[in-house]
């Protein structure tokens, strides 16, 4: 493990609050006064403080490439992971085939954004967030700090509901539903707490016991005989329903997009960036498309076993893997594999927690003033408010949810390359040392604009339950998503016509 980057003399203040703006023209960095004996607390448990600042070269000793890998392949080898794939073959009537060609390609076009933005968070020491200021401009950041806010207690609130499935029925159901959901709230409080060192510690080796069961799933599977490719889906109605479950992988795997530069801001900025990319991008993929690819071979035995198809519409994705790993198969000892990984949703919503805090303190000069520590805990206590009714509507709630992610990040990333690209020309173009003066920040007209305009191209082509969009009306029986490519191309194309026009009249 590499030494202690977070609790170094140099470092003073660290949840400290700017003026009173949202971004300080002064560059001085104010502690918050009334939390002082709490950080020296919390320095005493060697737990991180740092909030949104920016985090000095002296510091940035995580030079580790598998640490930032090993990362993501613990966040996405959890159980939301494999219930998204079964998605493909429960909710979107697609055979297997089918489902691997579009988890492996939308995957690629989801976590290709993740890796670049890592790489950020090396170069310039900045959270995500704090970084959208010269991406999307100051009033564009605001937006997005806001709705990552709420993505993430989104994201760890689907998780949990997934994994207390699991605890609920083992033990013929011993465990009512909003403990299960308190007891992985509460593991997450608990490692969350100490922050960045020791969420990638956790997240080194806590994929390891997730892989195992997810190996034995792969070998009961096999030996149940129950695996069938299925039916190809075809005209209309099928690339309607493939649209629709791509847009759900996109939005899955890009979700790390707005908080990709908070996990490498310890790494030096002289760090390889290829090296950086390829590493992240291959810690994401491998474990997305394994986990969801296991996920939808697993979903096809409802199409040919009944008392699983019963189990599935009783109690949804753990009622799957207990009918794999328990029902007629390994008993006590596939219980035991069903809590192992219902326990895996810590590491998935570790980072959820972790950015959630420094998202609130993006969003608001006030929120600053606040902890991380304690923004951490309250966005625990939120998803969990959240997660005990919405466990009795899983299914629906899982796809709502990863579509309407993908449609915001689709946005931002359709803004934000075309600022890197375009008009910064590569990291050459920005001054990390100006993040905190406002006056040479982006406004976020450009950034506000194009937000409006890619949300009216999700509007069209969105399909939920509760709304479809006019054109995704179009595309078969059930109609077919596209909000996200919608949501990206609007957003492009009405960023790049209002940014010439903002630098030209406010020269930022």
């Amino acid at each position: 493990m590499s030494e202690d980057i977070e609790k170094k003399p140099a470092l003073e203040s660290t949840n400290s609050s700017f003026d009173e703006d949202p971004i300080s023209t002064t560059g001085e960095i104010k502690h918050a006064k009334q939390f002082t004996k709490f950080d020296k607390f919390a320095k005493v448990l060697k737990a991180e403080i740092r909030g949104v600042e920016r985090v000095p070269e002296n510091e940035k000793t995580d030079a580790s490439l598998w640490s930032a890998a090993s990362m993501w392949l613990a966040a996405n080898m959890v159980i939301s992971t494999f219930s998204l794939g079964a998605l493909g073959v429960t909710v979107f009537a697609l055979n297997f085939y089918q489902c691997l060609l579009i988890i492996i390609f939308f995957n690629f076009m989801g976590t290709s954004a993740v890796a670049f933005y890592c790489v950020f968070g090396a170069k310039f020491g900045l959270r995500q967030m704090i970084l959208s200021n010269f991406l999307v401009g100051v009033a564009g950041t605001k937006i997005f700090a806001f709705i990552n806010l709420v993505a993430c207690i989104g994201w760890g609130s689907v998780n949990i509901m997934a994994s207390a499935q699991l605890f609920h029925i083992v033990n013929n159901n011993a465990l009512p539903p909003w403990a299960g959901c308190l007891i992985l709230v509460i593991c997450t409080v608990l490692v969350s707490f100490f922050g960045y060192n020791v969420i990638h510690t956790y997240e080194k080796f806590s994929w390891i016991p997730n892989l195992f069961v997810f190996i034995v799933i792969i070998a009961r599977m096999s030996m149940s005989g129950n695996f069938t490719p299925g039916e190809w889906a075809t005209g209309r109605t099928g690339a309607g329903n493939v649209l629709s479950f791509g847009g759900t992988i996109f939005g899955f795997a890009a979700g790390w997009t707005t908080f990709a530069a908070d996990y490498t801001t310890y790494m030096p900025s002289n760090t390889n960036p290829y090296k950086i990319f390829f590493s992240v991008l291959a810690g994401l993929t491998t474990t997305l498309i394994f986990a969801m690819t296991l996920g939808a071979a697993c979903a096809t035995g409802t199409l040919s076993d009944p008392a699983w198809a019963d189990l599935y519409n009783e109690f949804s994705i753990g009622g799957l893997v207990y009918a794999i790993l328990v029902r007629k198969s390994l008993h006590g000892f596939g219980e035991f594999c069903c809590v192992l990984l219902g326990l895996s949703t810590v590491a998935n919503n570790l980072p959820n927690m972790y950015s959630m805090a420094l998202s609130a303190q993006a969003f608001s000069s006030y929120f600053r003033k606040i902890p991380r520590i304690f923004w951490t805990l309250f966005g625990n206590f939120v998803t969990l408010a959240i997660c005990i009714p919405a466990y009795y509507e899983f299914a629906e709630v899982m796809h709502n949810f990863m579509n309407l992610i993908g449609y915001y990040l689709s946005i931002y990333i359709g803004m934000s390359v075309s600022e890197h690209v375009i008009y910064r020309k590569g990291f050459k173009g920005y001054n990390p040392e100006d993040y905190l003066d406002r006056s040479k920040l982006p406004i976020g007209i450009a950034g506000t604009i194009g937000f409006c305009f890619g949300l009216a191209g999700v509007i069209l082509g969105m399909n939920q339950t509760w709304y479809q969009g006019v054109l995704a009306h179009e595309i078969g029986d059930y109609g077919g998503d596209i909000g996200f490519e919608l949501g990206m191309s609007f957003s492009f194309v009405a960023f790049n016509i209002v940014r010439p026009l903002e630098i030209k009249y406010f020269g930022r």
